[in-house]
């Protein structure tokens, strides 16, 4: 399989200031709220083709915000992240699929030390040289979850029926990585 237009082997490393990984969730059965997190990192190790790249990334569970800090705080907690037990959620490839622009990239997920298969449905939005001389690649990404799956599973009861928090979370990445000298 052959590598998108512009990716060359080597080290590539996630830039966090201008990435985004973040989440939307169903709240209340009307609403989506979304969170993100501030502190991640990622290395990506591409060889002469797809078959031969790596991809491992760790994402800091205390860096989660919301807009909302009672929210940031309970979803900090154990009855979500349990940032004190749990400090980081991690994803690793184990494949990837795909040509042009459109890629599905396989990987394990680990959530509060539960890990499961995920697929992320991937775009490659190219490979550009900044004013400064680093070669930067970019990637959109995107999966939905069952956070019950991952021990996620506080909820409570609506007056009307139905639950506060949708059990469907969908994770969405912007990526800027660079490449190491």
């Amino acid at each position: 399989m052959t590598l998108p237009s512009g990716l060359t082997p080597g080290i590539w490393l996630l830039d966090m200031s201008h990435s985004e990984i973040g989440f939307t969730v169903r709240h209340a059965g009307i609403s989506k709220v979304r969170g993100r997190f501030t502190d991640a990192t990622a290395e990506a190790r591409v060889g002469q083709s797809l078959a031969d790249a790596s991809l491992h990334a760790t994402v800091k569970t205390a860096s989660f915000e919301s807009g909302d800090a009672n929210r940031d705080g309970h979803v900090k907690g154990p009855d979500f992240f349990d940032v004190e037990e749990f400090p980081e959620m991690t994803f690793r490839a184990t494949g990837v699929e795909g040509d042009g622009e459109d890629y599905t990239l396989t990987g394990d997920l680990t959530i509060r030390g539960i890990t499961k298969p995920v697929e992320l449905e991937v775009e490659f939005t190219g490979v550009a040289v900044d004013p400064f001389g680093a070669t930067r690649a970019g990637f959109s990404a995107e999966c939905e979850i069952s956070r019950k799956e991952f021990g996620l599973t506080w909820n409570a009861a609506l007056e009307a029926g139905g639950l506060l928090v949708s059990d469907k979370v969908k994770i969405n990445v912007e990526a800027a990585l660079v490449k190491q000298a």
